[in-house]
């Protein structure tokens, strides 16, 4: 832990933080030499793990040969690069605008949407619907579009006041008598309801997480709820935005996650395991009529950050990419992702806590209850109390509070690195029974 007064404004200031000295594959160690297994890839972030060698090695050598130039003056190397392979993964001629965040990709997805509406004479399209218990980012845009409480109460009147959809969470939302397809286009047909109810006129996009993370854990829609959503929007003139922040990139197994629906949306956002942690970098990836249709009227995106297109991240983020493909890590992705969850159904089948475990390959949550039975949801606080638990025994979980309805409720997210095997799934498993065994959940 730290010893001297530290200058650092920090997340939480009454919590003391121990000093992350090295990452070596799936390990991270502090300044004391203890071991943590990283099981959620930081926030979903660290893909190929800590400390590989080829993206640092790409790093060193755009360091040694360009560091940064102003995308106002040139474009690099890498950010044309890395456009291509994002472009060939997409299945469209897209076009890709490189950012620093997730926060900033889904603000950039957000204002292109407007300019797009604006280009095509559809003055009156300046609402984003999105949907309850949603997580976008914190710009305010961003976070305007975001569903959760505990992110949006503070800053309420500085947002915008967008209209907002139930997410596709079939565990709380659908009902006993439906099956999925059914839920699905109720959860879709709620969509519509919004839209109508509001005017298709006055709407510009819809945004939805592919899978939902920070905010529920994990909660992948249901069999044809994208395809249904895909229509509505169609129908009524709407962009489909889908967040892909934390779920894309490779992590539910294919690289974006939206392939497993059967669905292409007009932008999609990526950032976390883009980069994998090696540096900060985002894409909000567009459809070419989009790009067209702007460029076309004005001339240019009315939007730019500093650091958008920025060489080191690029080069970063290519590598990344490329050791993706040449280890097969999207299958390993599967492979493991599905031991995991295997594992998880295993150790806490009968776990009175565990509510319900889902997900897609090593995108994993686990949702906690007072009661199974009931689904009577756990307090909020429980999922912070089980990730310190877990760094106490040399694990780390990703915890969310107010799972159920955005006040009440937890869960924790697992994400470990894609280079996992099945030695880190049986530490990582072995690890969780042993915090969870120590953890009141009712207290």
């Amino acid at each position: 832990m730290m010893a001297i007064m530290s200058r650092v404004f920090y997340r939480n200031p009454s919590h003391a933080y121990p000093v992350g000295l090295r990452g070596e594959g799936v390990y991270l160690y502090d300044t004391d030499g203890k071991q943590y297994l990283d099981g959620s890839g930081g926030a979903a972030v660290s893909c190929l793990g800590h400390g590989h060698p080829v993206v640092i090695d790409a790093i060193k050598r755009q360091l040694d040969s360009l560091a940064y130039a102003h995308t106002a003056f040139f474009t690099n190397e890498p950010q044309e690069t890395l456009a291509v392979r994002l472009v060939e993964r997409f299945g469209e001629d897209a076009r890709v605008y490189f950012l620093s965040g997730g926060s900033e990709a889904n603000e950039a997805a957000i204002k292109l949407a407007r300019q797009y509406w604006l280009a095509r004479g559809c003055s009156n399209k300046r609402l984003i619907v999105s949907r309850h218990q949603s997580y976008h980012g914190n710009t305010i845009g961003a976070l305007s579009a975001s569903g959760n409480p505990g992110r949006t109460k503070i800053f309420g009147p500085i947002l915008h006041d967008w209209p907002k959809v139930a997410p596709c969470y079939a565990y709380r939302h659908k009902k006993e008598s439906e099956s999925d397809e059914d839920y699905g286009l109720r959860a879709a047909q709620a969509l519509e309801d919004r839209i109508l109810d509001v005017g298709a006129d006055n709407v510009s996009a819809f945004i939805a997480e592919t899978v939902v993370g920070a905010t529920l854990g994990a909660v992948p829609a249901v069999t044809g709820y994208l395809r249904a959503v895909r229509d509505v929007c169609q129908r009524h003139n709407v962009l489909l935005i889908l967040d892909e922040v934390m779920s894309g990139s490779g992590r539910t197994g294919t690289y974006f996650a939206f392939e497993q629906d059967g669905v292409t949306p007009d932008i999609v956002t990526i950032a976390k395991s883009l980069g994998g942690g090696y540096q900060p970098i985002a894409a909000t990836i567009a459809q070419r009529f989009i790009h067209d249709a702007i460029v076309d009227e004005f001339g240019y995106f009315a939007h730019g950050h500093t650091y958008i297109g920025h060489p080191l991240a690029c080069a970063a983020a290519l590598a990344v990419s490329k050791v993706i493909d040449a280890e097969d890590l999207l299958g390993n992705v599967r492979r493991m992702g599905g031991r995991l969850r295997d594992a998880l159904h295993d150790a806490f089948a009968d776990h009175p806590n565990i509510g319900d475990i889902r997900g897609r390959g090593l995108f994993v949550g686990v949702e906690l209850v007072i009661d199974k039975a009931s689904k009577a949801p756990a307090a909020a606080s429980l999922a912070a109390r089980i990730k310190d638990e877990a760094m106490e025994r040399g694990l780390l979980v990703y915890p969310g509070g107010g799972t159920a309805d955005g006040r009440v409720g937890a869960h924790i997210l697992l994400a470990p690195p894609f280079i996992v095997d099945s030695r880190h799934i049986d530490e990582l498993v072995a690890k969780l029974k042993l915090t969870l065994d120590n953890v009141d959940p009712g207290s």
